[in-house]
């Protein structure tokens, strides 16, 4: 019979902290708290912690760190906007503040965790959106890149592979060298892990930006 239990592992730096969300968490059937010896199998790792610090961080980057590990959920007592954009960047997908975790809502944002949509604060959200705003408008749009990991001129290349134009008609329409449009295709497909230009094109699309 399949598992009907989003399978968590609670981590604490805090030996009380843990306890009182494994409190929470263990008369839920919605939710099965797993020992330390089957922490591999969790779909979800709840992460408590007074504060995001250097400690914490190395927490959440280490359970980032396994493809195949679990989303993570963070509870914690207090972030401001550098603590946010860092528990991000560490790959938490849910966060919740130690007051407003109430039962309901933790096993919310761990079911959410488990089909890998994420859960914020709206006050931390709209935080959060400034903080990418202001890195758009301040570091990468005058270096002509976006947050989908294109450049202006990659995006230009792509366009024209959709349109059927080969690596010369590439090059001739956007006054490069046919070495320099080889190159911009071997950078997309390489750091964007994609397979050749009809992937790259794929993906292009999928994103909009063609």
């Amino acid at each position: 019979m399949m598992d009907r239990h989003v399978r968590v592992h609670v981590h604490a730096i805090d030996p009380i902290l843990k306890a009182g969300v494994v409190s929470h968490l263990r008369p839920r059937p919605e939710v099965r708290i797993v020992t330390e010896e089957e922490a591999g199998q969790a779909a979800v790792a709840v992460v408590v912690a007074d504060r995001v610090d250097e400690e914490s961080l190395h927490l959440l980057r280490k359970l980032r760190r396994d493809s195949t590990g679990p989303s993570t959920v963070l509870v914690v007592g207090g972030l401001d906007d550098t603590d946010l954009v860092n528990v991000v960047e560490a790959g938490v997908v849910g966060v919740l503040r130690r007051p407003d975790a109430s039962a309901d809502r933790l096993v919310n944002a761990i079911l959410a965790a488990a089909r890998n949509e994420g859960t914020v604060p709206p006050d931390l959200l709209g935080r959060l959106l400034d903080q990418v705003g202001a890195l758009q408008r301040g570091v990468l749009g005058p270096k002509g890149i976006a947050f989908n990991g294109l450049a202006a001129r990659e995006i230009e290349v792509l366009r024209l592979v959709a349109d059927g134009c080969d690596t010369g008609e590439i090059a001739c329409q956007l006054a490069y060298s046919e070495r320099t449009v080889k190159n911009v295709l071997h950078d997309i497909t390489s750091r964007l892990q994609l397979r050749n230009r009809s992937h790259a094109v794929a993906y292009a699309l999928r994103q909009g930006l063609i």
